[in-house]
């Protein structure tokens, strides 16, 4: 089977979230997979200090991430940069959505920031939970 992402993008400011649904190994197959790409278009360099991702299957359960950073990691990105960043979540059903924001700040005005990402359906394969294979 051929995975085609279907990208979903919001912006706020000059700071653009590009998510979907990412493709999972087999043998990394007990969830779904997401991918973020944070593309920093201001003039400022940014820091981006941490996330609060949410994960809400159609069975009402919810995983939530909302640790510093990015597996361990900080980004820092000058105007013009961006970082990208994969995960999962371990959802057992068939349809998920990812939603959130991410908590940046601009070095120059010092200013800390929520920037929304965008919902990111998550689909399974078969109904059989939110894998793809």
């Amino acid at each position: 089977m051929d995975f085609e992402p279907e990208y979903v993008t919001t912006q706020t400011d000059d700071i653009v979230i590009s998510a979907c649904q990412a493709f999972l190994e087999e043998d990394e197959a007990d969830g779904c997979g997401y991918y973020l790409r944070i593309e920093n278009n201001s003039d400022d360099r940014i820091q981006i200090l941490g996330k609060d991702f949410n994960v809400t299957d159609d069975r009402g359960n919810n995983f939530c991430d909302n640790a510093p950073g990015f597996k361990g990691e900080i980004p820092e990105l000058e105007p013009g940069e961006y970082f990208e960043f994969a995960s999962s979540a371990p959802v057992k059903s068939a349809m998920a959505v990812l939603y959130g924001s991410c908590r940046i700040v601009k070095e120059t005005q010092n200013l800390v920031q929520d920037i929304k990402i965008p919902e990111v359906p998550l689909v399974g394969n078969y109904g059989g939970g939110c894998t793809l294979n």
